[in-house]
């Protein structure tokens, strides 16, 4: 399938897939939160958790795509993910391959736990498959409770913490990079 299918393709799935939970609870099974006035870079710059995803963002330059309308899916990792991997993704020599992990954690679409859930529940798999503003595939499936991600590289991380709905979209914390460092 040629790059202009799958970025055509793409949107549906994501749709189909959102349209799967109805989004309107967490993965705990309570009520989410009502989404914030705050952007997706508002959020993340407001969570001391994220200081270097924060770092990163601003040495990208992605800033704007998640100041944007969206909306917008980003699996945040944590800082302690980024301590495990190789490199200073912050720093201005690093800024191309700072800018392309920061795609592989971003999806179209405002996708909560419930929507991932759902959609892992509908799949004859076990897994359901949303593809990346990288063009790359993560793959979701459930173990036990938890909820976990894995990146087409084999890079495998689990949604923690609580998701925060933006107004252009969620942020879903994972405790790993989901792209494996180059090295």
């Amino acid at each position: 399938m040629n790059m202009k299918m799958h970025w055509a393709v793409a949107p549906l799935c994501v749709m189909t897939l959102a349209a799967c939970g109805g989004g309107d609870g967490k993965a705990d099974g309570t009520a989410a939160a009502t989404p914030s006035n705050r952007t997706l870079a508002a959020t993340l710059k407001g969570d001391r958790a994220f200081g270097t995803l924060e770092r990163v963002l601003d040495n990208a330059a992605l800033g704007a795509v998640l100041e944007g309308k969206g909306p917008y899916t980003v699996f945040a990792p944590s800082d302690a993910a980024f301590t495990a991997s190789a490199g200073d993704l912050g720093d201005e020599a690093m800024k191309a391959q700072g800018a392309a992990m920061l795609r592989a954690h971003i999806v179209p679409g405002a996708l909560t736990r419930a929507d991932i859930r759902a959609a892992i529940d509908r799949g004859s798999s076990g897994t359901a498959e949303m593809r990346t503003m990288a063009n790359s595939l993560l793959t979701f499936s459930k173990d036990g409770d938890t909820l976990t991600v894995t990146g087409d590289n084999g890079a495998r991380g689990r949604l923690t913490g609580d998701e925060t709905l933006a107004s252009n979209g969620v942020v879903q914390p994972v405790d790993a990079l989901l792209v494996k460092a180059a090295g």
